[in-house]
């Protein structure tokens, strides 16, 4: 073992959810990397689901999907876009998946009788889940503490916490506060009692932050900076204001940088404070806010489109693409069943977008939007990219209207009590590999997986050629049964797996740009460096623009 310890900082969240504890997480370890520090960074959820795959996109928005096939949670996208990592396994767990590995244990006789708690036993697996981040790679761990000071719920995470900072030290574990100093219009004030409410209830339990970070609408006045360094024991250089940015997310590391947040970290940490660069960020927001950009728009048509986090990586990665091509990109978000309503006139709804990007999911539910919008973009020679289930639903819309396949389907969608309402072109149907499992968890094509694409297609430029490897989320696959026929009526299978059996991604030859991929492709965008197809769909959207 490495006689190099590795530093921690765990990050807690009160008084509200969704405060943007992820981002806060993501935005430190961009500042402690760009200083120079190997980082790995965590999330530990208190929900009792193992992970969140079987979980509704209305219940957990986005699963993110890590290379080596973890489903976890969408701050996890924020982690690896902010910082450029690379998350794993070992970045997410949950307190559905620490009690399944200490009842495993305990049905295999590891406790040697003794009586099974959530002190020590739980709490020690919770550390155990920590120290996976150590490392002699690595300097600082980030831990995020998923839900709010408070919750029954987060109450074993929080115990266990306090146990790794006693065991490793002050100077080798921070705590970090994440609270919300509300603003009451009414009376004009910020109000900082919340937070000192919050601070109160970690103190009960004997964790006393180093550092909080105040989110607000509003600037804190010196008076607030005062009360909430005296009331909540902390440094008063220490109180972090965290205001509301106004143009991008990715302001939010420049702000806290201002503050020499990370400054303050690493000398609690006794690290050296070594330089920091951030040029390259500041002029990515200056590129974002940059008023004098050509205006392009895309419709996303999706069937979650209500909740915005489901598509929170898609959003993403066609921010991402903008930022490359250098235009204002407006979203415009359809719901795939509003499309399916009698009466509605397609060329109206999709009117004026520039691209039209199908994503993924689960379920017949809006399946036929879908496909209607796909043949819209088709039809029209609009700039469209389908992703997974958008993927397979062009391939529906082009058996059914291209090949004259009538009533071609996904299997997926069959009624497997009525042989009646199956269909009888099943040219998207269950792998191979997936027909003899039972459970729904864990148990999909999960992870990156490596395609090789053929040379001189879209993709293969797009890419620049050669073999890629995306993150994959699915169970059903292009039905080879048709492929011949697909490719005779024009479809170009532009990706395969090396062994050719698996159709990674597909286009069409008589179109400016219309490909789709099985794969999950916004996973791997990063503000930086834009993912080569988002890249690609929209700048064939500002050519069609320009064009217009």
């Amino acid at each position: 073992m490495s006689s190099k310890i590795t530093k921690h900082l765990f990050i807690t969240g009160g008084v509200v959810s969704s405060l943007g504890k992820g981002i806060t997480a993501a935005s430190i370890a961009l500042l402690l990397k760009r200083r120079g520090y190997r980082v790995r960074i965590q999330k530990l959820d208190p929900y009792v689901n193992v992970d969140p795959g079987t979980m509704s996109p209305f219940e957990h928005g986005e699963v993110y999907v890590t290379d080596d096939g973890a489903e976890t949670d969408l701050d996890l996208g924020h982690y690896e876009r902010f910082a450029d990592l690379q998350c794993s396994q070992a970045s997410n767990y949950t307190t559905g998946r620490i009690y399944k590995t200490v009842i495993e244990r305990e049905r295999h006789g590891d406790y040697l009788g003794k009586t099974v708690q959530v002190v020590p036993h739980i709490t020690d697996e919770i550390k155990r889940a920590i120290r996976t981040l150590d490392g002699p790679d690595v300097d600082i761990a980030i831990t995020e503490i998923g839900g709010t000071a408070g919750d029954i719920e987060s109450l074993p995470f929080l115990e266990a916490i306090r146990q790794y900072r006693q065991e490793i030290g002050p100077q080798n574990g921070l705590f970090i506060h994440l609270t919300l100093v509300p603003y009451l219009r009414a009376a004009g004030e910020l109000k900082t009692k919340p937070s000192q409410q919050s601070v109160g209830i970690l103190r009960e339990i004997g964790i006393i932050p180093d550092i909080l970070v105040c989110r607000c609408e509003e600037p804190l006045e010196k008076e607030h900076f005062r009360k909430l360094a005296l009331f909540c024991n902390v440094r008063p250089e220490l109180v972090i204001e965290e205001r509301d940015v106004a143009n991008t997310i990715y302001e939010v590391p420049l702000e806290l940088a201002k503050q020499e947040l990370d400054t303050y970290i690493i000398e609690l940490l006794n690290l050296h404070v070594r330089d920091l660069e951030l040029d390259d960020w500041q002029d990515l927001v200056q590129r974002v806010i940059d008023k004098n950009k050509p205006a392009m728009e895309i419709a996303v048509v999706g069937k979650y489109i209500q909740l915005k986090d489901a598509y929170k990586s898609i959003y993403e990665a066609l921010d991402h693409a903008a930022i490359a091509n250098h235009v204002k990109l407006k979203v415009r978000q359809l719901d795939s069943e509003d499309l399916e309503k009698p009466g509605v006139d397609m060329a109206k709804a999709l009117h004026g977008v520039q691209g039209i990007l199908v994503p993924g999911g689960f379920g017949n539910r809006g399946i036929e939007g879908k496909i209607a919008a796909i043949r819209y973009a088709r039809e029209n020679k609009i700039p469209f990219l389908g992703i997974c289930l958008g993927m397979q639903c062009a391939v529906i819309e082009f058996a059914r209207n291209v090949c004259g396949l009538a009533g071609a389907n996904s299997a997926e969608f069959d009624d497997e009590k009525d042989p009646a309402k199956c269909t009888p072109h099943p040219v998207i149907h269950l792998m191979e590999e997936q027909k003899k499992i039972i459970n729904l968890g864990g148990t999909m094509r999960l992870g990156g997986w490596p395609c090789d694409l053929v040379p001189g297609t879209k993709s293969a430029v797009a890419y620049g050629g050669g073999s890629i490897r995306e993150r994959h989320r699915h169970r059903y696959e292009v039905n080879n049964s048709y492929r011949e026929q697909f490719v005779e009526a024009g479809m170009v299978i532009s990706g395969t797996s090396p062994d050719g059996t698996l159709v990674e991604m597909t286009e069409l030859a008589d179109h400016p740009w219309f490909v789709g991929c099985q794969f999950h492709p916004e996973f791997k965008s990063r503000p930086l460096v834009s993912h080569p197809l988002f890249r690609d769909f929209v700048a064939a959207g500002k050519a069609m623009a320009k064009d217009a």
